[in-house]
């Protein structure tokens, strides 16, 4: 039979959001700068991706600003979404205010679901406070006129009796897309179209996948979350991203091509946007999924450092890999704590963490490990 004869027809063809301006941006150690910013969105809204996921905001001064602005500027806030942290009623106010300053239209709720996620980020594993808050933060924000996305952070590891509550009270409060993100690579693609059929029973519901490529599946896992009937799926240039990588977006479109006979994308952009994104991340020439890469196992998230569990499916001795911190700027008093424990050495945090980044400023933002800061903490001299 011939391969044009063999093609499996996706159910319906999905759309596509990247997410290499926000989950790549925070991948440990990686910071693209607005020129960054404006050349990546471009190319992947001619490459026909739909949605560009740019930055994050949990406050005012957000440190994504010129991201944010950056992507409007080359491709109109119609075309982007931005990332917003859910933690308490009076943190979204605030969150909704920065991003309405910034001209924000889409956004995107981080709201942990897994019983693990929320005892860590919302101080309760209570699935009724978790859908209150859900329904109060989707409320907030149709109210200001945002669309609105809502996420399951760790979702693929939120079991269904929890998850599926979850789900149906967001769409009840007049969220117009759900995210189910796979924080951390869990399932097999028969798995996945488990989860996403029983997401997409709920009325009105309109879902979008989110993986990690910490098991290699994420592209697997996309198409059969489409196969259940997800009509979206997030990816990023080159796979770039935290914890393993993400479904990497070349190798998505062109399977889509292939598979589905997908014709939909304009591919010529694809080797540009990998070299653009690579350079601009400061990567090298190639960016390696899995777990046993130096990144795979890199944060620069006090949480993710002294809560490793819950952002890991396998440890990584379990590789022969090993857990480091990885940063630039993004420095705080909790990542340097981290750093220096157990290691003799003496100084005041709230000193040098400001002094390090001052330096890193001034030296243009070199990257940072553990050994790095301890040796900086060594030649630290108060003033």
């Amino acid at each position: 039979m011939a391969v044009a004869e063999s093609l499996v027809k996706a159910p319906s063809p999905p759309r596509v959001s990247d997410a290499t301006l926000r989950d790549s941006a925070h991948m440990a150690g990686v910071e693209f700068g607005p020129e960054d910013a404006a050349v990546i969105a471009d190319l992947l809204v001619r490459t026909g991706v739909e949605l560009v996921e740019v930055g994050m905001v949990s406050g005012p001064d957000s440190k994504d600003a010129d991201l944010v602005l950056a992507t409007h500027e080359a491709v109109g806030p119609e075309r982007s979404m931005t990332l917003v942290v859910v933690r308490d009623r009076r943190q979204v106010t605030r969150a909704l205010d920065e991003a309405a300053r910034l001209g924000v239209r889409h956004i995107m709720y981080s709201i942990p679901t897994s019983e693990q996620h929320a005892v860590l980020k919302l101080d309760s594993p209570s699935p009724k406070y978790l859908e209150k808050l859900a329904r109060s933060a989707i409320t907030q924000a149709k109210e200001r006129g945002f669309h609105v996305t809502f996420s399951g952070e760790d979702g693929a590891r939120t079991p269904k009796e929890r998850l599926v509550p979850y789900v149906t009270a967001g769409f009840e409060a007049g969220a117009d897309r759900f995210r189910i993100a796979e924080t951390v690579a869990y399932l097999s693609p028969w798995q996945m179209e488990e989860v996403i059929a029983d997401l997409v029973a709920i009325d009105g519901s309109e879902i979008e996948i989110h993986s990690h490529n910490m098991l290699g599946m994420a592209v697997a896992n996309s198409l059969a979350a489409v196969r259940a009937g997800a009509q979206w799926i997030s990816a990023t240039v080159g796979g770039i991203g935290e914890r393993g990588g993400n479904a990497p977006l070349a190798e998505l479109l062109t399977s889509l091509r292939v598979i589905h006979g997908d014709t939909r994308f304009d591919l010529t952009h694809l080797t540009e946007l990998s070299r653009v994104a690579l350079r601009g991340a400061g990567l090298g020439d190639a960016f390696q999924s899995g777990p046993t890469t130096p990144h795979a196992f890199s944060y620069e998230l006090p949480g993710q450092l002294s809560h490793p569990e819950a952002y890991e499916t396998l440890p990584a001795e379990l590789v022969g890999n090993v857990r480091e911190l990885r940063v630039r700027s993004r420095l705080t008093p909790a990542l340097v704590t981290w750093a220096l424990a157990d290691s003799g050495l003496l100084v005041d945090i709230d000193a040098f963490t400001p002094w390090l980044v001052q330096r890193q400023e001034r030296d243009g933002r070199p990257l940072l490990d553990r050994d790095a800061i301890r040796k900086a903490a060594v030649e630290f001299q108060p003033a």
